[in-house]
């Protein structure tokens, strides 16, 4: 659904599903596919801190970014009523949005899975008449499954930010340029007090705007961390001035893309 959003539906487009985050990205790496399209962020279960590292690691660029609204439904088989469900499976995120519903029906088993759509796709494959899952509506139309009760989520108010990420080495877009008006960085500063103030401040002063800090430890050094900044900028100038001030105070940054704020 991200994909479609930020790429539209064009003739053409293939999408490959991955099991895992870092097998995505591989295939963009090796040049198997053209881009990967991968969640950094949900508006109520917080940061992807894997996807953090992956980006740091491999030589991927991040290119655009949009906002889904996450609606999650009790998806079974065509014909199944709520009251033959005995078990319910989703991705335990999915599952941790929906508290309320699974706390109403205490005779639900409440299994994890390794994807939403996932588990529409298994209980139809499997014909399993007593179990459902909690997904996007666009899984029942995809599995020819039915919506039992939509909009299970605690709070309405629920977005995730996806990335489209392609090779670093790729060529930007024509046009593109001209639209960007956020950067994603990641930097390492010195173990000595006050140095991420400094580093903070230097963003400030260079007149960018900075919408997300995140960290996270730096493997093999207890308690150092690498910090992740997005900062929105009006012009290009500022964006130099913001990279150039951070380059003269931190020991490593690196630039992980420039692109259109959602």
């Amino acid at each position: 659904m991200a994909t479609v959003e930020m790429i539209g539906s064009r003739n053409g487009l293939e999408i490959i599903a991955c099991t895992v985050s870092a097998q995505a990205l591989a295939k963009v790496v090796e040049g198997q596919v053209d881009a990967a399209v991968l969640p950094i962020e949900n508006s109520l279960h917080g940061s992807v801190a894997e996807h953090y590292d992956l980006l740091l690691e491999l030589p991927v660029r991040i290119d655009g970014e949009s906002l889904l609204r996450i609606r999650h439904n009790v998806i079974a088989m065509p014909g199944v009523k709520l009251e033959d469900v005995r078990k319910v499976m989703s991705h335990p995120v999915a599952l941790s949005q929906c508290r309320k519903f699974l706390a109403g029906h205490r005779e639900f088993e409440v299994v994890p899975f390794y994807d939403t759509a996932g588990s529409v796709k298994h209980l139809m494959g499997d014909e399993l008449r007593d179990v459902a899952g909690i997904a996007p509506g666009l899984a029942a139309t995809v599995y020819g499954a039915e919506v039992l009760v939509a909009g299970v989520e605690d709070h309405a108010e629920n977005y995730t930010r996806f990335h489209l990420l392609r090779r670093e080495d790729t060529a930007v877009a024509e046009g593109s340029v001209a639209e960007v008006n956020k950067m994603s960085l990641a930097f390492a500063i010195e173990h000595r007090p006050g140095t991420l103030v400094a580093a903070l401040q230097r963003l400030a002063d260079a007149g960018v705007d900075l919408t997300k800090i995140e960290s996270r430890p730096v493997p093999g050094s207890p308690w150092e961390y690498i910090f992740y900044v997005d900062v929105r900028f009006e012009t290009a100038e500022k964006a130099e001035a913001a990279l150039t001030a951070l380059r003269e105070h931190c020991r490593m940054v690196k630039v992980l893309g420039r692109y259109r704020a959602a």
